[in-house]
């Protein structure tokens, strides 16, 4: 297992590394992917890819529900706001529509391994619809053996009847949001949460049979102090949720118009910023959870960290997960397909996702076609974030040499890696890093093209 070492990089390194850098959640990213997507070759790459994954490991499927009853400033998630709940029932319908699209493309039935609500506020839907919604799925799949399924739910609104049926489906995973217990920062966001509620929807969920609750923290949010956060942090101790995702809170008011809604100077410095990571990174190392990489920190017993031990660890759009299958298909608005070696994004306005659906259409509005050399630097970017090591190709030696070794000589000097003529591994400090050094891997990003007239990506730290 490995231990860690609680050590603050000092102002220069902090000064230096602290950019705008993509968060990495595909290769390439988001911004160099294409408008103008060929939907009929996307179709082909499609189904081909299904058919390989769906008859050796399985598909995965994320599906977006983006109802929320009120604006969370800091977000930057695709969401509607609204309190009338019967856009539940239209919504539903319109997912319907689009997996039967997908069903007639496929030609088989879909083995499913990995199932996972987001939003939004999936908790938005009562549990009647949520019912609804997933029995839709489950009656068209074959479930794999070895197969997960989660949902995401907010505190305030998430109840004991919407876990029971969840967990009647399958369900054993849960997420909640909880971001920061001190009502000064909840006030500041727009998310006014006792920590009551926290304690109550976490205890439900366990007495039911839930196998994993997770938080999620974030850092960096306005107001943010010092001892607020150790306070927010000893809460969730005092409830041991199995998993704890521990956010760097990007700021992008170009791209989130709700994070406008507050004043810039209340946010924190970025020395600060990684003052609040450490502390929490080191009350919760102390707690017993283990840090699985990118703000993702577990107990000792659960199967992230017996992933990231055996090197089986794997990340995708719904973030880091046990499920390594190669296949994911986003059903809803803006929600992200990943064939493997295309990407498609869906539609980002429920009017516009409607329009396409009740067309019978991929609802899909931008994507990518990857070329055999971006998966190949696809995956060393993935094992960047999943395994903190990568073995180089041999084949790809002069591109990594002209492209790469520069940056990751200059990473090396900084102490964030160690590199030799076969492999790359980061170090203990490298790890407060990790994006900077996926970055060094981005052949997109290094070509003269990638000049933007304006930011795209949030601040790494």
């Amino acid at each position: 297992m490995m231990k860690d070492k609680i050590r603050l990089p000092d102002t220069n390194l902090i000064q230096k590394y602290n950019q705008p850098v993509p968060r990495y959640t595909s290769y390439p990213t988001v911004p160099f992917w294409k408008d103008n997507l060929d939907t009929e070759r996307y179709k082909v790459v499609w189904k081909e890819q299904f058919n390989i994954s769906n008859s050796t490991e399985g598909i995965s499927i994320y599906i977006h529900l983006p109802f929320c009853e009120s604006l969370c400033t800091y977000c930057g998630c695709n969401k509607k706001i609204t309190t009338n709940h019967k856009v539940e029932i239209e919504y539903i319908e319109m997912l319907r529509k689009e997996w039967s699209n997908y069903l007639k493309l496929m030609g088989q039935k879909p083995v499913l391994r990995e199932l996972h609500l987001g939003g939004g506020t999936p908790t938005f839907f009562s549990a009647e619809n949520l019912t609804e919604l997933v029995q839709m799925i489950l009656t068209e799949v074959i479930i794999h053996p070895d197969h997960e399924f989660s949902i995401e739910g907010h505190p305030n609104n998430t109840t004991f009847e919407q876990m029971q049926a969840l967990f009647n489906l399958g369900f054993r995973r849960i997420s909640f949001g909880v971001q920061d217990n001190d009502p000064i920062v909840q006030k500041s966001i727009n998310r006014l949460q006792p920590f009551e509620n926290v304690i109550r929807v976490t205890e439900q969920a366990r007495n039911i049979g839930f196998e994993s609750v997770n938080f999620d923290l974030i850092y960096g949010l306005p107001k943010q102090s010092i001892l607020g956060m150790k306070g927010t942090i000893e809460q969730v101790l005092t409830l041991m949720p199995d998993r704890i995702a521990f956010y760097s809170y990007a700021h992008v008011p170009w791209t989130s118009r709700g994070q406008r809604l507050f004043d810039e100077v209340d946010l924190p410095d970025a020395k600060t910023k990684l003052e609040l990571y450490l502390l929490g990174k080191k009350m919760l190392t102390e707690a017993g959870y283990f840090d699985i990489g990118m703000d993702h920190f577990s107990l000792g017993n659960d199967t992230l960290v017996k992933a990231f031990n055996s090197g089986g660890l794997h990340r995708n759009f719904m973030g880091y997960t046990t499920q390594n299958t190669s296949f994911l298909l986003g059903l809803g608005v803006s929600s992200i397909s990943d064939t493997g070696n295309a990407f498609a994004q869906n539609h980002k306005s429920v009017h516009e996702y409607y329009e396409s659906v009740e067309k019978s259409e991929f609802p899909v509005f931008r994507g990518f076609l990857l070329s055999d050399e971006d998966i190949k630097f696809k995956k060393y970017i993935l094992d960047v974030a999943c395994k903190g090591r990568v073995i180089f190709d041999t084949q790809d030696m002069e591109l990594l040499h002209t492209n790469c070794f520069p940056e990751l000589k200059m990473l090396e000097k900084d102490g964030l890696i160690i590199l030799d003529e076969c492999e790359m591994s980061v170090t203990d400090i490298g790890r407060h890093f990790i994006r900077n050094i996926c970055k060094a891997f981005d052949l997109y990003l290094m070509s003269d093209n990638a000049v933007c007239e304006k930011p795209v990506f949030s601040k790494s730290i």
